[in-house]
């Protein structure tokens, strides 16, 4: 093998080795990130729930405190449903209705009640889950998503809904900002409704942590690619010996 070719085959082989060692690196990041919010959801579900004052003043001063549990007591505005299409723990394909909470003292938070599969997002389908009398909600704070280049928009008018969009749901259910809500939603937890729908409990907390086995698939195609070097150039020096 000429020096030149030599030299362009391991600056390649270089390169690529940087690229797969950064890839492996950014997984044992990822690895450290993931646990630590795994563990914080762990910490946070386990605690004993707080008033919905006390949490609106926590996310005043903390910021996000997704996972922790609130209790809420108050009457929903039934009327003012948002639907937010989901795939329920079970795999069927629906719909989480959103309804807003009105508190005694006026205070209002929405609130994902839970699951319904698509023949019972019409709430005249579900009548006895229409709840009028006040009820007490205990769920777990959830904040608005990013949108994502594989998640549909939002369509408001046609009260469909792919992204959980707090601004936006607010102001379609209260138009014109006259209402003030807090500034997170409640996912509630399991729990008997009349009739059996929605079904709460919906809350997502087991999450997928795969990024050592990325890692190590990273580090191994590292090392693949040395010892294919490696190999290459000693037939090239053994072909070159006289």
């Amino acid at each position: 093998m000429e020096t030149s070719a030599l030299l362009k085959l391991t600056a390649a082989t270089l390169v690529g080795l940087a690229v797969l060692i950064g890839l492996g690196v950014w997984q044992l990041q990822r690895l450290e990130w993931k646990e630590g919010l795994i563990a914080r959801i762990e910490a946070r579900t386990e605690r004993k729930p707080v008033s919905l004052e006390r949490a609106i003043e926590m996310s005043e001063r903390q910021g996000n405190l997704s996972y922790l549990p609130v209790r809420a007591e108050g009457r929903f505005h039934h009327k003012r449903e948002r639907y937010l299409y989901a795939i329920s723990l079970d795999g069927e394909p629906g719909w989480h209705v959103i309804t807003p909470l009105e508190t005694v003292d006026g205070t209002v938070v929405l609130v994902d009640r839970g699951f319904v599969p698509d023949k019972l997002r019409d709430p005249k389908t579900r009548p006895q889950g229409q709840i009028q009398e006040v009820v007490s909600v205990t769920g777990l704070i959830r904040t608005s998503e990013k949108p994502s280049l594989f998640i549909p928009d939002n369509d408001p008018k046609a009260n469909q809904w792919f992204s959980r969009d707090l601004g936006a749901m607010a102001r379609s259910m209260f138009p014109g900002g006259t209402v003030q809500v807090a500034p997170f939603f409640l996912e509630a937890v399991a729990g008997e409704v009349p009739g059996g729908w929605p079904k709460a409990g919906q809350t997502r907390l087991r999450l997928t942590n795969n990024h050592l086995q990325y890692a190590l698939t990273w580090f191994g195609l590292a090392a693949c690619l040395i010892a294919v070097y490696g190999f290459y150039v000693w037939g090239a020096y053994r072909e070159k010996r006289p």
